[in-house]
């Protein structure tokens, strides 16, 4: 089994913000596979999936943002997963906005879901997937910069990106982490421009 887990506030206040941009992932891969999240185990909601023979848990904490790793590491624990197959996809402000990075663990780079998770797993050694958001414009300080909404004419950038994010994940349990960084990390582009 596969966990993949999207971060982000719930509420419907934090729907449509750039902090949120996991649990719209988590969306499109219910809308793929034809899966909905109808149970609440861990303080999350979780759903299972079926994707070529594997399945998926499909996961959005419940906890607010900076708490996710009480969510995450309790799944973890409850199914006995190796870290291998728990897949984290949260937000970047490093990565231009529409962008993609897969990686196998790492620091958190200030983002404190992934800090929160690693935290409480006791371990950075977890693949997460970076979804590129950009940084505050002017002296816009980055706490409430992600707690804003997209703009009308991100959108469209936006929303490929997170359709590629599902393409991601799939290729990540059916291909694996190493393949699928190569598939999909060959050029970091930004997609506004097209430059490198």
């Amino acid at each position: 089994m596969y966990l993949i887990v999207g971060l982000g506030n719930p509420g419907r206040e934090y729907a449509d913000t750039r902090h949120n941009v996991g649990f719209m992932v988590i969306d499109r891969l219910c809308i793929r596979l034809d899966a909905r999240l109808t149970r609440y185990q861990f303080k999350s909601l979780t759903g299972e999936a079926t994707y070529e023979g594997q399945k998926l848990l499909l996961v959005k904490p419940r906890t607010y943002m900076n708490l996710s790793g009480q969510a995450v590491s309790s799944l973890v624990r409850f199914y006995k997963l190796p870290l291998e197959r728990l897949l984290v996809i949260h937000d970047d402000l490093d990565l231009p906005p529409g962008s993609l990075r897969l990686r196998p663990g790492g620091g958190s780079a200030g983002q404190k879901g992934v800090q929160s998770i690693i935290d409480q797993l006791g371990n950075s050694r977890f693949p997460r997937l970076r979804i590129g958001i950009g940084r505050p414009p002017g002296q816009q300080d980055a706490a409430s910069y992600v707690l804003q909404p997209f703009q009308r004419d991100e959108w469209p950038l936006v929303s490929e990106a997170l359709l590629r994010a599902v393409d991601v994940v799939l290729s990540f349990v059916t291909e694996g982490l190493d393949k699928t960084m190569t598939r999909f990390n060959a050029r970091l582009v930004n997609p506004a421009t097209g430059q490198e």
